[in-house]
């Protein structure tokens, strides 16, 4: 063979190879790529949701998971909707997903009727024991793992901190929706009345079911004065936070939270899990389970990181001084 021609061969060959090596490449990024499904309980247009879930996919970015290159990420928000979520539900297991994150009871009910196969990551339940979602904390045993948000302690300290800023407060009322937190009763009221005997304030069980409800129950609690207010964090009430604030604020009604985004958005003072750190942490549990690990094996992780904070302007509209004591274990002082 002259040289030329060899040249020419191999110049072919090289570029052969050129154009086979992408659609080899694309073929086996093809092959890789993994489906991940995501059902938010918020509206899509919730900026604090969509913080919480960036850390989840961005946590799963750096251990190699990237949306649109090995992994597809479908995401669905059911804008605090009973119907919604259930149809986000089937639609999402109909995909056949690897893994889904699902961020509510609600949403985590409605999936787990539609799959006992795929898994499920939860983030922010606080009885998934009592939910029957599984069968224990170590061991979940089935197909849901995940991260949980409260344990029943933090109640009292909901209402110790609701006393230690409004001394006045004689009755404190503490208030969800059973539908969007069954565990409402079993969980928190216990602890509840236990705290309220305590620090001798009288407890009111506040189930409530429709936004007129929530207003009964604030205006209830400001005239005659006296009343406070816990709001632990269910995902129908969060959806409502703006309206709860306002007229907590206008009725004259000091309440504790335990989500920061309460306060930021105007509501006195929040203790509570770090909640963006939980949708961080849910994603080294979908590294493992894309990469064979079952859910039934990781044990449901309790929080690590908690954050308090105080809006003194608030406290301010409120009437109430700030005791030193709050003022320097909050991380965040909105004035």
């Amino acid at each position: 063979m002259h040289f030329h021609q060899w040249k020419r061969r191999k110049f072919i060959t090289l570029l052969g190879g050129a154009v086979a090596w992408p659609l080899a490449a694309r073929a086996q990024q093809r092959e890789r790529m993994r489906r991940v499904g995501v059902l938010m309980y918020q509206d899509a247009n919730d900026p604090e949701a969509s913080v919480r879930l960036s850390r989840f996919t961005q946590e799963l970015s750096a251990l190699g998971w990237t949306d649109g290159h090995n992994l597809r990420i479908d995401v669905r928000w059911a804008a605090a909707s009973v119907d919604r979520t259930w149809m986000f539900a089937k639609e999402l297991v109909g995909l056949q997903p690897a893994v889904i994150l699902a961020n509510s009871t609600p949403v985590t009910a409605a999936l787990q009727r539609e799959t006992r196969t795929i898994p499920i990551i939860f983030v922010g339940l606080a009885d998934p024991v009592g939910e029957g979602f599984v069968a224990g904390l170590p061991h979940p045993g089935r197909n849901l793992t995940g991260l949980i948000n409260v344990e029943p302690t933090m109640v009292g300290k909901w209402l110790e901190l609701l006393t230690e800023i409004a001394p006045n407060v004689k009755r404190a009322a503490i208030m969800s929706n059973p539908d969007a937190a069954p565990y409402f009763r079993s969980y928190y009221l216990p602890p509840f009345e236990l705290s309220a005997r305590t620090l001798k304030v009288e407890p009111i069980p506040a189930p409530v079911y429709s936004d007129a409800e929530i207003e009964t129950v604030i205006t209830s609690l400001g005239n005659p004065p006296g009343g406070g207010l816990v709001a632990p964090s269910d995902s129908w009430m969060a959806v409502r936070r703006r309206a709860m604030i306002l007229s907590a604020t206008r009725n004259n009604v000091p309440a504790v939270y335990s989500q920061t985004v309460y306060v930021r958005d105007g509501g006195l003072l929040s203790y509570g899990p770090d909640y963006r750190d939980l949708y961080r942490r849910a994603a080294p549990y979908a590294d493992r389970i894309l990469r064979g690990e079952k859910p039934g094996d990781l044990p449901v992780q309790l929080p690590i990181k908690f954050e308090m904070a105080l809006n003194a302007k608030t406290a301010k509209a409120l009437g109430l001084n700030l005791p030193q004591s709050i003022l320097l274990r909050a991380d965040e002082v909105i004035e």
